[in-house]
């Protein structure tokens, strides 16, 4: 295309994920707690 519509496209693309991946990186990472079971499951 003429009006280089697929480039200017594909430049915002890469600057939004490079955006996405930096403010990725800062948030804190989300840890899972492991529940432990009774050994006696009767209660």
């Amino acid at each position: 295309m003429a009006d280089n519509f697929l480039e200017r496209h594909r430049l915002d693309y890469e600057k939004q994920k490079a955006a996405w991946i930096r403010k990725k990186k800062h948030l804190p990472k989300k840890y899972s707690r492991n529940i432990q079971k009774p050994d006696d499951e009767t209660l």
